[in-house]
């Protein structure tokens, strides 16, 4: 049974998350704080988090970062604040997605379930007139430099493995199978993040960024995943110089 952590200050919100997803069959824990919720990871090695930003003792910003930096358990952050400068700094950290509050419970039970199911090696199914890809053996997909494992959920670059995030993984998987194809910030969000999306498109943006932080040697010149301006972003499948 997966097991899900829900950190926030506010028990009714613990009550109607916990709640909401024990009806679809998770297993739900509860943390009322920022040193709880990471007492809990530490002892219970949840599935998933969810964490809100604005809590005693521990922000989820700091929860989020300490947990990020050893560990790529799925996290949302939940905010109460709409502004992007929040919504940036989550990101940022290492969140795979974000919710504003006050938000819906059934839509949180689909952010959920649509990250979960990221976790599989699943190829996203509503991109459509892709190419063949290239270069693919079974679950593992080797281009320049890169080795990609879909069932182990692992990325070396030159020999080296980079930790990525559920969201970051998804992104280089989806590019390295469609290689030279450009993909749009809209059609990236709705495919990735799977579901009817609420959020915008800055969510891509930090997301590639943060990728390219990890598998380009030098992320302003990026050798893999290249800007189209004014359209969105493609797998180099060439090798070429980066542009």
């Amino acid at each position: 049974m997966v097991k899900i952590l829900v950190a926030d200050d506010e028990e009714n919100i613990t009550d109607v998350c916990a709640r909401y997803l024990q009806r679809e069959g998770f297993d739900v824990v509860c943390a009322k704080d920022g040193d709880e919720a990471l007492h809990i990871w530490e002892s219970e090695s949840p599935d998933f988090i969810v964490l809100d930003v604005m809590m005693p003792k521990k922000t989820g910003w700091q929860v989020c970062e300490e947990i990020r930096s050893r560990s790529d358990v799925p996290i949302l952050m939940l905010t109460a604040r709409g502004e992007e400068l929040d919504r940036l700094m989550g990101l940022t950290m290492g969140a795979d997605d974000y919710m504003t509050k006050p938000f819906s419970p059934r839509e949180l039970v689909l952010r959920v379930k649509a990250i979960l199911r990221r976790l599989r090696p699943i190829e996203p199914a509503n991109i459509t007139a892709v190419s063949s890809p290239a270069g693919k053996s079974g679950s593992i997909i080797h281009r320049m430099g890169l080795e990609i494992d879909s069932l182990r959920r692992t990325v070396r670059v030159g020999g080296k493995e980079a930790e990525l995030t559920v969201k970051e993984f998804e992104l280089l998987w989806l590019f390295a199978n469609h290689p030279d194809q450009v993909f749009s910030r809209n059609q990236l969000l709705n495919t990735i993040w799977d579901i009817d999306y609420f959020g915008d498109t800055t969510t891509v943006t930090v997301h590639i960024r943060r990728l390219r932080e990890k598998i380009e040697q030098n992320p302003s010149t990026p050798k893999y995943i290249k800007t189209v301006w004014g359209i969105g972003y493609k797998f180099d499948g060439k090798g070429g110089e980066p542009v």
